[in-house]
């Protein structure tokens, strides 16, 4: 059935794809195809601030290959190794995802932040029968289970048979039995990569490692990497997933095809905070609110600081679009949805009346880099909110004896830190810290929220609503900004009040989207 659906589209356009590049682009030279997981290592490696280093690339799949590690030496990368179709740890992780009814290539971060609520139940389970996993994380997966390989589902009446039951409906309550899959496939998964990550080193000897491909977006599994201490560093990509594959393929014919220089200096890294988007001036911004008659203050840039962090003081939620956008999947304060991460009742808030989401997602700190290992349990580098690390012990808040025997769902609500808004159920948090140096005016902001709170983190979330794009133009802002809960707009040097605002430019627009 999925050959059958899918060969159409090679007949019409995948076999013909240098011919209708040539043709759109009205263009006479080389086109050029690296491989998928070639466009992953490059942009893991060639945008890493390593002279040398391995990488490993991970994925559900790209033309045949799932997985690939090798190494990178100044402007030239190898491949040593890959695993082949459909042997993939990221397609074991989606059939998960689409187990607990959860939508496929998108909700596999809901599976990542729904495991803290479980029990690894399965594990063994997943391990005996689904996957053979080797000493050096090379596996096989038992296709007796799966149907991804012929059918338009992941998962077959084997796989259902063997966990009891048909998956979950998708949008139907949450059950211990779906908390208690995620963590099985999410420890699963961890597994995996550490024994991959021991080998790479022992075949490899480098000091250092860089990640990308969809799987390296698990920043809980990173994390375990990086605190057992088998590379010196590691750095993944910010784009890990496929939208970074277009930043790779550049990479790859700049370096490895055009044998351009390249200087690392094991640092800085290439991406300069992934601030790679468009960016809208202040006459840009005031053109579209006065065109559209729309109430704001302007502010210089000191005032804006001062008000806006008053304003998370009073447990105000606001939408923050400034500068340049991120490139990638996660907001790094550029395009991002800020609020109080002290507040006990923030998290739950901002996920069902601002977002539009399960009340269970965990939300990001933003941190001052220099007060990172006052309050986490990690003292590196984390721009791009990929490593996840326990909140320090001295801002925790230890659960009592009937807490601790909470399930599930129940153990959202209880006080767990002096940050309870960005600390998930099990203490920890995914981190992104911020200096000066990649982006000064959010970096100004949390100093300033330091200065009256004594509190150097403030939520950060991506500004949008469940399904709908990161928002990209003032125009996309200002649609969000009314059709949700925010209190307040902090676009450019402008400042818009929720109250002040013309009820009749709110418009339900969310039904455009498609839920994830």
């Amino acid at each position: 059935s999925s050959f059958i659906k899918a060969i159409p589209l090679w007949i019409n356009q995948k076999l013909w794809m240098k011919e209708i590049i040539k043709k759109e682009l009205n263009y006479e030279g080389i086109v050029l195809f690296p491989e998928h997981h070639e466009s992953h290592a490059a942009s893991a490696f060639f945008a890493s601030p390593y002279k040398e280093a391995a990488f490993l690339t991970i994925d559900g799949v790209g033309e045949w290959t799932t997985t690939s590690f090798g190494t990178g030496v100044d402007n030239k990368i190898n491949i040593l190794a890959d695993i082949k179709y459909p042997h993939s740890i990221g397609l074991l992780y989606s059939a998960f995802t689409y187990y607990t009814g959860f939508k496929v290539n998108s909700g596999e971060y809901k599976v990542m932040g729904l495991a803290p609520y479980g029990e690894p139940k399965y594990v063994d389970l997943i391990m005996n029968e689904l996957i053979d996993l080797k000493d050096d994380g090379s596996f096989k997966m038992n296709m007796k289970y799966f149907n991804y390989n012929a059918g338009l589902t992941m998962t077959n009446n084997n796989f259902h048979k063997l966990f009891g039951g048909e998956p979950r409906k998708p949008e139907s309550k949450l059950t211990q039995r779906e908390m208690d899959l995620a963590r099985s496939v999410q420890d699963v998964t961890e597994e995996v990569m550490l024994r991959m990550a021991k080998h790479i080193k022992k075949e490899t000897g480098m000091k250092y490692l860089s990640l990308a491909g969809g799987v390296a977006l698990n920043c809980v599994a990173n994390g375990k990497i990086l605190r057992e201490n088998i590379f010196d560093d590691i750095w993944i990509q910010p784009a890990a997933g496929d939208a970074g594959g277009a930043l790779g393929a550049a990479l790859y014919v700049w370096y490895q095809y055009l044998d351009n220089e390249r200087t690392a200096d094991n640092k800085n890294d290439f991406q300069k905070g992934s601030y790679l988007g468009p960016e809208f001036n202040n006459t840009e911004i005031e053109d579209y609110l006065k065109q559209n008659k729309i109430e704001y203050k302007k502010v210089d840039d000191e005032e804006l600081v001062n008000i806006t962090a008053d304003l998370l003081a009073e447990e105000k939620v606001l939408g923050w679009f400034q500068g340049r956008m991120e490139f990638g999947p996660r907001a790094l304060g550029a395009r991002s949805i800020l609020g109080d991460p002290r507040s006990d009742k923030m998290q739950k808030n901002l996920n069902l009346k601002v977002k539009y989401r399960e009340s269970f997602r965990p939300f990001a700190p933003s941190i001052l880099r220099e007060d990172l290992s006052d309050w986490f349990n990690i003292n590196v580098d984390s721009p791009y909110m990929l490593l996840v690390a326990d909140v320090s012990s001295n801002k925790k808040i230890e659960m009592n004896e009937e807490q601790k025997k909470l399930f599930g769902i129940d153990k959202l609500n209880i006080k767990r830190s002096e940050i309870p808004a960005v600390t998930h159920v099990d203490y920890s948090a995914r981190i992104q810290t911020v200096t000066k140096e990649t982006n000064k005016p959010y970096y100004d902001l949390i100093s300033k929220f330091k200065e009256k709170t004594g509190c150097p983190v403030i939520i950060n979330t991506s500004f949008n609503v469940r399904g709908e794009p990161i928002v990209n133009s003032p125009t996309d802002a200002f649609n969000c900004f009314m059709g949700t809960e925010l209190d307040y707009l902090v676009v450019g040097n402008c400042i818009l009040e929720k109250s002040k605002q013309d009820p009749n430019l709110k418009k339900d627009y969310t039904k455009e989207f498609e839920l994830d």
